[in-house]
């Protein structure tokens, strides 16, 4: 059995949003657990020159519908749920990543992974502005207010601009992304071949 796969990831990815809801079910059939690693794919896209699809797809005939195609085989293949394209989108997420380190400092890491990704991707709302965001969280049963300012302290701005550089150090340029070891594996197609190498094939 090979060890623990990680998944970077941000919240304003969709697909990052597909590979959440694709993990558990790998994980059953594996018996090996994810280790989840907030990043912030603006800094990564800033110290790669990368940007989003969306906007590098933008004006390429047939790519997009390509695109398109690959999801829905997605879905197909690992029986999830699409996502509701959120119409705010880009989403500034800065704050939302934040959170999600002071999540896993305040032991509720988990619950808020499910709750963000919820607002951006299943009922899609304007998750940068602070008020709107707080509802959402609120509503999720999480302790918004505390968690939206301990996103301000020092420790963990540090942690996510750690997480990021070094996400960049090991050769990530975009999210998801995923590492078994020192292997890299980038986009939700490439879960594939991570439950490959996790179950020993």
């Amino acid at each position: 059995m090979s060890q623990s796969p990680e998944f970077l990831f941000d919240f304003g990815s969709p697909n990052a949003f597909l590979s959440h809801e694709a993990i558990p079910a790998i994980e059953q059939r594996t018996g090996v657990k994810f280790t989840y690693v907030p990043i912030l794919l603006g800094g990564i896209f800033k110290a790669t020159n990368n940007r989003s699809p969306a906007e590098t797809l933008a004006g390429i005939k047939n790519k997009p519908e390509f695109q398109k195609i690959e999801t829905e085989r997605f879905v197909k293949r690992f029986k999830v749920k699409p996502y509701t394209w959120n119409p705010f989108f880009p989403v500034n997420t800065l704050n939302l990543m934040r959170a999600a380190v002071a999540a896993q400092l305040e032991g509720v890491f988990e619950k808020y992974v499910e709750a963000a990704f919820h607002h951006m991707w299943v009922e899609p709302k304007k998750m940068d502005d602070p008020e709107i965001a707080g509802k959402a969280l609120a509503a999720s049963g999480l302790d918004a207010a505390k968690l939206l300012a301990r996103a301000q302290d020092a420790d963990v701005k540090a942690r996510l601009i750690e997480n990021t550089q070094s996400a960049v150090a090991r050769g990530a340029f975009g999210s998801p992304t995923f590492f078994v070891g020192s292997e890299i594996f980038f986009g939700k197609e490439q879960l594939r071949e991570v439950e490959e190498m996790v179950s020993g094939k």
